[in-house]
This record gives structure tokens, C-alpha cells and sequence, in this order.
């Protein structure tokens, strides 16, 4: 067998990436595989002119032996041009659109306005129809209170049926407010949703029967012209409460501790103008609410709630309404 000679050139073991010389081919070939640090590298820079990343001592090394794919930016540095950018954490203040994948094909003009009307309309029609329930069930509720004697002289003598449905309602708003997963999954939200009516409902029915029938019946009159004046208003105006979500935030609490100082104060002495103040108040700030809430299930605004969200919307909606007409009883009803 013939014995082929190669020359090894000094220090090419020491120096990795040097050819080596095959005296029988004539050919050189690499020792071994170059440094990832090595001032002249026998692979050219990737193209662009962005700048490596740093070595680390003692990183890690490629997986598998395979050289690093051309044509990727390298970890630190800036995405070639006309690459596609890594994915936001942003979340979309329109809904998405269903019947898709939501991604859309990243054209200029994409066919969606009638999709996204079809939705949005069947969306608004189910959240008043469970609106109109709602409110049939709770007017039910009020007339019976209101004129049936005996029940109307039963639930004056037994307050606890007040702070128990207070109770039952706190729970479900609660649930119902702050669970995405019960809100959104059926029958659970129906059921929910119905328990909340009807404790909603026993606690207005509680309140209207300590008040003349006279004046329940024109907070229900009054109340009822302010959610239509209200919805109509929504429909046709531009003004969009939605772009202001941090100012209601700051009515709330106004409301609310205001409320709390009201009835620390009536508790130890009755206040008239102090208490008419607080209905007044309660009554305007709702009537906002009322507004912003309305157009959040309208859509075509800055903040929209989702297709799915009917059961919210409807919540939200009715108990507006609710505490609109409390709010107006006791400044009717305040004889």
C-alpha cells in the first residue's frame, strides 16, 4: 500500500481554521472548524453591516454541531431589513373579527364591514333582550311590593329580606364582574345572571314599598325616558365616553365616598338637603354611566366590549338603570 506524506506546517495544531498542506493531493484542507472568535474567520461577515454580538466565556455551544443558519440576525442585533418584527404584547381595542382566525392577511383593505356589523348587531339585540327580561322581571317584582298590602306590610316589618338579597346580589355582581370564566361559559352565566335579577329585584321591590305608590310610579316614568333619551343619544352622537375610562374611574370614587360620608352623617342625625344632594349626584353620575356603558355594546368606538361579553354588557347596562330609579325615588319620594 502506498504511503502518502503530508506536511504539517508549524503550529497549525496550536492555530484551529489553518489549512494544512496534503502533499499527495496538492489540496489543503482545515485542521478544524475556526473559533467563533477568530479575528479572520474563514466565512464572511453576514451581510447588512450590524455589528456581532460580544463573546461570553464560556457559552454555550451550538446544538448539534451545525453552523449558525445564514441570513438570521444574530441574538442583540437589529432585524434585517423587511423582516417581519416579533409579535406585541398589545391588546386590540376593536373586537376580532369571528369566522377567522382574527389575523387577517395583512392587506390594506380587507372585507370585514359586513361581518362585523352582522356580529355586532346580533350582539346588541341579545344584549337588550336580556335586558327587557331583566326589567320585566324587576317591574314584576315592584308592583307586587307596591300594591299587594300584605306582601307590601310584610317585607316593611322583616328588613332582613333587604340585606339578605343585598347579600346574594354582592356575591353574584361580584362573579359575574370579575370571572371571565363563569361570565362567558353557558348555562352558568344564564343562571348566574337570573339570580342576580332576582335579588336585584326583591331589593328594589324592598325600597319602592317604603315610598308611595305615586312616586314609584314616576321614578319608573322618569327612569324609563332617561334610558331611551340616554340610547338614543348613544346612536346618534360622536361625543365617545370610552376615550375617557379614567375619569368614570374617578366618579365612581367620588360616588362612593360620598355615599359613605352621607351615611355616616344621616345615621346619627337625618339631613334633608344632604340627602337629596347625595340622590342628585347618584342620579347624574349614572346617567354617565349609563352613556359610557351604552357604548361600549354599541361598538364603533375607542374601547368596544367583545362578542362574547353579552352577559356583561347586560349586566352592566341594567344595573344602571336600577340605580337610576333608586337614585330618582328618594328624590321623588322624599315625603
Amino acid at each position: 500500500m502506498p504511503f502518502v506524506l503530508s506536511v504539517v506546517l508549524p503550529g497549525a495544531t496550536d492555530q484551529p481554521g489553518v489549512p494544512v498542506a496534503d502533499a499527495g493531493t496538492g489540496m489543503s484542507h482545515p485542521s478544524a472548524p475556526p473559533l467563533y472568535d477568530d479575528k479572520n474567520p474563514l466565512y464572511p461577515p453576514p451581510p447588512g453591516g450590524y455589528p456581532q454580538p460580544p463573546h461570553y466565556a464560556g457559552g454555550y455551544p451550538q446544538p448539534g454541531g451545525y453552523p449558525a443558519g445564514a441570513g438570521y440576525a444574530q441574538p442583540g442585533a437589529h432585524p434585517a431589513p423587511g423582516g417581519y418584527p416579533h409579535p406585541g404584547m398589545a391588546m386590540p381595542t376593536m373586537p376580532m373579527r369571528f369566522g377567522d382566525n382574527g389575523l387577517g392577511d395583512g392587506s390594506a383593505f380587507q372585507s370585514v364591514d359586513w361581518d362585523d356589523r352582522k356580529v355586532r348587531h346580533a350582539f346588541i339585540r341579545k344584549v337588550y333582550a336580556i335586558i327587557s327580561l331583566q326589567l320585566l322581571v324587576t317591574v314584576g317584582i315592584i308592583c307586587v311590593f307596591t300594591f299587594v298590602q300584605p306582601v307590601q306590610s310584610f317585607v316593611r316589618r322583616n328588613v332582613a329580606i333587604y340585606y339578605a338579597s343585598y347579600a346574594v346580589f354582592l356575591v353574584t355582581y361580584l362573579v359575574l364582574a370579575c370571572c371571565q370564566g363563569p361570565r362567558r361559559r353557558f348555562p352558568w352565566n344564564i343562571i348566574l345572571l337570573s339570580i342576580f335579577t332576582l335579588a336585584m329585584g326583591l331589593m328594589t321591590g324592598t325600597i319602592a314599598s317604603m315610598h308611595q305608590t305615586k312616586a314609584v310610579l314616576i321614578a319608573m316614568l322618569i327612569t324609563a325616558i332617561v334610558a331611551i333619551v340616554v340610547t338614543i343619544f348613544c346612536f346618534q352622537t360622536k361625543v365617545d365616553f370610552t376615550s375617557c375610562p379614567g375619569l368614570f374611574c374617578v366618579l365612581g370614587i367620588v360616588l362612593m365616598v360620598t355615599g359613605i360620608i352621607t351615611a355616616i352623617v344621616l345615621s346619627f342625625k337625618y339631613v334633608p338637603w344632604l340627602h337629596m344632594l347625595y340622590a342628585a349626584i347618584g342620579a347624574i353620575a349614572f346617567t354617565l354611566f349609563l352613556a359610557y356603558d351604552t357604548q361600549l355594546v354599541l361598538g364603533n368606538r375607542k374601547n368596544t366590549l367583545s362578542p362574547e361579553e353579552y352577559v356583561y354588557g347586560a349586566l352592566t347596562i341594567y344595573t344602571d338603570i336600577i340605580y337610576i330609579f333608586t337614585f330618582i325615588l328618594q328624590l321623588v319620594g322624599r315625603d
